[in-house]
């Protein structure tokens, strides 16, 4: 055996002094190996770090017990999607497969397929998209998306309360005093940011205060294609007292932007966000957001689809509820 090669099937044999059909016997569950025997090689497989190939175990059982979860780049939003997921699989007998190389920012639509097709069938029993481009129904094994960018459709999804957080973000600056509340959204493709931008107007009309569109633009999920709709937003002759911006890292952007222009947070602009990932702590004030669950989501959908795979009935939808996390980013207007 080679120290730093892969340990093989036969490895073992050799090292357990048996047969490489015992070996296989003991890893298979099968009967015919006395329980000497079958402690020995465990052990020997324990000793040498054995791993079966997974193609190989898909060709006996027909299962891998492996998910996939396919994002497109790993980010706050989906790390948090990740570590639930992680806690989701454990003591399931699933071991969990991370894949990332699609698009991002929306680019390189319908990527999600095209790495669907390379893992299905011999790598992975089914898989997890995270904000999928394409909500697709043939994908050829089971499949839950969390976020996905349409909305209802053939494809069990998980996602969170968009529609009542937003409400609840507008309603706290609302309530501050504020009525020249900006919204920078997400991405535009997607159903999470077209909810969150729906509950802003609704809470703005609810108040009897018009949406001045000059205060809404589209700052895109990143803190890149934030930087200029933020800075256009806070240098208008009249700028918003608060903003609301649709996740916490384009949150973030705008409170570093303001702060460059002179602006005190949250003296002279009130900012909020939407996720609560661990960056929101962190920044300097730590920031106001709406909290969306996001390991449950992973933990969920991957319960979802454990059960989906074994053939049991699920909920075709699964909405997580949100709720607002105080910090110091949001006060009541100067004037």
């Amino acid at each position: 055996m080679h120290p730093l090669g892969r340990v093989t099937i036969g490895d073992v044999a050799r090292t357990a002094g048996v047969s490489v059909a015992t070996v296989s016997k003991v890893i298979n569950g099968r009967y015919g190996v006395a329980a000497a025997t079958s402690s020995r090689v465990r052990a020997v497989i324990e000793q040498l770090g054995y791993e079966s190939s997974l193609v190989a175990r898909s060709l006996r059982s027909h299962r891998t017990h492996v998910i996939g979860i396919l994002v497109a780049e790993f980010e706050p939003y989906s790390t948090e999607l990740l570590k639930g997921t992680s806690t989701g699989v454990t003591g399931t007998g699933y071991e969990l497969l991370a894949y990332s190389g699609g698009g991002r920012a929306g680019e390189d639509v319908g990527w999600e397929r095209r790495y669907l097709s390379r893992l299905s069938g011999t790598l992975i029993d089914g898989a997890i998209l995270v904000t999928p481009t394409v909500v697709d129904v043939q994908f050829g094994i089971p499949v839950v998306a969390v976020d996905p960018h349409t909305g209802p459709s053939g494809l069990p999804t998980v996602d969170s309360d968009n529609l009542a957080g937003a409400v609840t973000a507008t309603e706290h600056l609302i309530n501050l005093g504020h009525k020249r509340i900006a919204l920078l959204g997400g991405r535009p493709d997607l159903e999470s940011a077209r909810l969150r931008e729906e509950g802003y107007r609704q809470a703005m009309g609810a108040a009897g205060i018009p949406v001045d569109d000059d205060l809404v633009r589209v700052g895109g999920y990143r803190p890149g294609t934030s930087d200029r709709p933020a800075r256009e937003l806070l240098t208008l002759a009249q700028p918003p007292t608060a903003v609301f911006a649709a996740n916490d890292l384009s949150a973030i952007r705008v409170m570093e932007i303001a702060q460059t222009l002179g602006f005190r947070i949250p003296q002279d602009l009130s900012v909020i966000g939407f996720d609560n990932v661990p960056e929101s702590t962190m920044s300097r004030p730590p920031l106001t957001t709406i909290r969306q669950p996001l390991q449950q989501m992973g933990a969920e959908a991957m319960r979802m689809l454990i059960d989906l795979i074994d053939g049991k009935e699920r909920e075709p939808h699964l909405c997580l509820p949100t709720e607002l996390v105080e910090r110091d980013s949001c006060g009541p207007p100067r004037c």
